[in-house]
């Protein structure tokens, strides 16, 4: 894979998930995600919009952002090819590693069941590298 997507999703970067609602609307969440070879990882809860939307439709569009230059990202549209039950959370501590740098995932619910969704990239489109610059 792409070493910008590569750098991209192994820094504390947000990722947003694009799904399609029941009408055919769009609905898009902030999360936490990562790569696994070429693979696309995301986590998230049983019974959230987006898993209810991917259960229905399992094409997705996900991008992700630089924090400190938002002209660097990508765009990555989809199909969420499998949904991979992180109910011991070993998905969600390396994510809360990744992005804060604790050990353990600090948001646990009584009774939610963390999962993955393991995303298959069909079209990637990777900015050019731009910077954002003081001058005009």
């Amino acid at each position: 894979m792409n070493p910008k997507i590569q750098e991209l999703f192994s820094k504390k970067n947000l990722v947003f998930i694009a799904t399609t609602m029941k009408d055919g609307s769009p609905q898009l969440s902030p999360v936490w995600g990562n790569i696994d070879q070429e693979f696309i990882l995301i986590n998230t809860a049983e019974g959230r919009i987006k898993h209810k939307n991917i259960l229905r439709d399992p094409r997705v569009a996900v991008s992700v952002v630089s924090n400190s230059n938002p002209l660097d990202m990508v765009t990555i549209r989809g199909v969420v090819s499998e949904i991979i039950p992180d109910y011991d959370y070993v998905h969600a501590d390396k994510l809360t590693q990744q992005y804060m740098g604790r050990k353990n995932y600090p948001f646990k619910r009584e009774g939610e069941k963390r999962i993955t969704l393991k995303i298959i990239p069909e079209k990637i489109f990777v900015l050019p590298e731009l910077k954002i610059s003081d001058e005009d």
